[in-house]
């Protein structure tokens, strides 16, 4: 009997000890997990890097080469409304590189000059050759043009007399009647160099309206026997002296021949630092 109540009393300790430590572990475990989630959380950001790059998505240009045709509508059309006048112009330019262009014009006129003591009639052909550049920076696939060039002008003609009245600088019995000549005076020429300012602007798919205004210097000019040309084809009037000036209202046909693409560079830009 003793001895039962001595091991009873030993296991009595002993699970005793055994609840107790095990209070003590939950209790701290508990514990570290309350401080645990007590403390502040911090939320850990993802470090910037030193360089945040953009590249902007911009597409290869494509740049179309080839050869335009056109005519001048002021030309055309003047002859309904003036009948001194008849006469056409054709142009044409080819994308020599991105900005200049080789250039032509040709062209036929004949024009009657009634003047305060002659009337004649210039008829004739001419050209003109030279070259634009182009000062315009298109947007993507955009074809605009305004261009600034140079030309040198030829022309061959005739000149008729068809009629003159002569000076009296007493006219007391009044002005005599026109007197008519009806003299032809063939194998007349002139040149030129002219300064070319132009706007061309795309309106449908190869369809080009423009205008342009040309100023003109009278290099040579092969004048006829008794009278001076009045009209010179090409060149227009000479009456301010060797000085000129012209005018061409265009409708053009872009003919596209090849095509370059041109790299646009990547703009990159970095991030401010924050």
């Amino acid at each position: 009997m003793k001895h039962t109540l001595k091991y009873t009393f030993s296991l009595c300790f002993l699970l005793s000890m055994f609840l107790g430590y095990s209070q003590v572990v939950i209790k701290d475990t508990v514990t570290v997990r309350d401080l645990d989630d007590q403390k502040p959380k911090t939320e850990v950001a993802a470090k910037p890097s030193v360089k945040e790059i953009k590249k902007d998505s911009i597409s290869i240009k494509t740049d179309r080469y080839g050869l335009r045709v056109g005519v001048d509508l002021y030309k055309l059309t003047r002859g309904f409304y003036d009948k001194n006048y008849k006469g056409i112009e054709f142009t044409a330019d080819w994308r020599l590189t991105k900005k200049y262009y080789i250039a032509a014009e040709l062209g036929f006129e004949d024009k009657t000059t009634d003047d305060d003591r002659l009337n004649s009639t210039a008829t004739g052909t001419y050209i003109k050759g030279g070259f634009d550049y182009n000062l315009y920076d298109n947007w993507l696939d955009m074809e605009n043009l305004i261009t600034i060039g140079l030309r040198g002008g030829f022309s061959s003609f005739s000149q008729d007399l068809n009629s003159y009245k002569i000076y009296n600088p007493n006219p007391y019995w009044g002005e005599q009647p026109a007197m008519s000549a009806n003299q032809k005076y063939n194998g007349l020429s002139a040149a030129w160099l002219e300064v070319a300012l132009g706007v061309k602007a795309k309106v449908f798919n190869n369809i080009f309206v423009g205008f342009g205004v040309q100023l003109k210097l009278l290099a040579m000019n092969n004048k006829p026997s008794g009278f001076d040309n009045l009209y010179i084809p090409g060149f227009n009037r000479t009456y301010d002296g060797s000085f000129g000036v012209g005018f061409n209202y265009t409708v053009s046909y872009f003919i596209p021949i090849y095509k370059k693409k041109t790299i646009v560079p990547e703009i990159i830009n970095q991030a401010p630092k924050k």
